[in-house]
Order: C-alpha cells, then sequence, then structure tokens
C-alpha cells in the first residue's frame, strides 16, 4: 500500500513493476499513463518508438485519396487521421507499425490472428512484399529484418521455429487498426 516512485532506462522494468509509467525526453514529460495505455495509444512518435521490444518501425510516406503509400502499397487510413492530415496540410505523415503487427504469410495464408480464418487478407487490410536480410532467432520467436519492396528495412516478429531465411521473398499482412500515423515534423500522434 505504499506509493513508491521508482526511476529506470529500463522499460521492462518500467512496464512490468509500474501501474503508472511517466515517459521523459530530454527532461520533458510525453506520456503518464499505464502501461498497456502507453503500448495501445501513444500520444506521439517519441512514446511510440520507445514503447515495445523491438521497437515500432517509423516510415515516412507519402499521402494518397484514402491513406499513405508504403513499399508501393496503400495503407487505408482511418477518416479522423486524414482530416487531421489534411487540416495540417501534409503532403506525408509517419507510419508506425509494431513489428508484431506484420503478419507474415506462409503459403498464401496468414496465421490466425485478431479473429481473422488466416485464409487471407481480412477486409481492409494491406499487403506488404519484402526481402529478408537478416533473421535473428530467439527460440520461440524470431526477429525479421527485411527491406520492403522500394523501401527502407523493417523488423518483424516471427514463429521461431521455422523462419524464412535471408535472401528469401516474404509478403506481410498489415490491418489498418494496427498502423500509427504522427505528424512528420512535431511528431504528434494524428487524430481527429
Amino acid at each position: 500500500g505504499v506509493t513508491t516512485v521508482y526511476v529506470t532506462h529500463d522499460q521492462v522494468e518500467a512496464m512490468t513493476m509500474g501501474h503508472r509509467v511517466a515517459v521523459l525526453s530530454n527532461g520533458k514529460l510525453q506520456q503518464c499513463a499505464s502501461p498497456r495505455e502507453l503500448y495501445d495509444n501513444p500520444v506521439n512518435q517519441f512514446v511510440a518508438g520507445f514503447i515495445g521490444s523491438p521497437a515500432m518501425n517509423l516510415q515516412t510516406a507519402p499521402l494518397t485519396d484514402g491513406g499513405a503509400t508504403l513499399a508501393g502499397t496503400v495503407i487505408p487510413l482511418a477518416a479522423p487521421v486524414r482530416a487531421a492530415a489534411a487540416r495540417d496540410q501534409l503532403s506525408e505523415i509517419v507510419l508506425g507499425i509494431r513489428p508484431e503487427h506484420l503478419h507474415l504469410a506462409t503459403d498464401g495464408r496468414y496465421p490466425d490472428t485478431a479473429g481473422q480464418d488466416g485464409a487471407g487478407a481480412g477486409a481492409g487490410a494491406a499487403e506488404l512484399t519484402g526481402e529478408v536480410l537478416l533473421v535473428e532467432e530467439l527460440g520461440a520467436d524470431a526477429l525479421l529484418h527485411v527491406r520492403l519492396a522500394g523501401g527502407d528495412p523493417v523488423v518483424t516478429r516471427a514463429e521461431g521455429r521455422k523462419p524464412p531465411a535471408p535472401g528469401v521473398r516474404v509478403t506481410f499482412r498489415v490491418d489498418p487498426a494496427d498502423v500509427f500515423a504522427f505528424h512528420p515534423v512535431t511528431g504528434a500522434r494524428l487524430a481527429g
């Protein structure tokens, strides 16, 4: 029943021990919330990139009708995000996708995730392709470093027993509900 303030640079300690976590950058409070709220609803690009291991993939992407283009694929954006980008007269945004939200296709199918039947991309989902550059085998999981078609590398989490080898082309499903959008200058999360 004793209130304790614990200071750490180790996010695993903070997320597992804290009921409320304050994220600071250069001595300024960025966000103070429960660990789950920090993970699910980061207020800016700094918090999004700091919370989670491995870090969220952050990629600058030009805006198009209905979404943003990443690796030649239009990622649908929610109406409030599109409205915020239009209000700020943005031509590009920073997209954020957590490694665990890039769902690897195996033999044209996707693992059963978020209530999907596993038989392909869900409604509104986008597909990204790329080449595996590096595989970090961690036992139950593997981290794949993948260069997206025409883009920068991203990191994704995959099943560790049979990860794709370097040089292999892979496809991912991205659910628009799992995509974050940030202002390219201020870093603030875009929302209505």
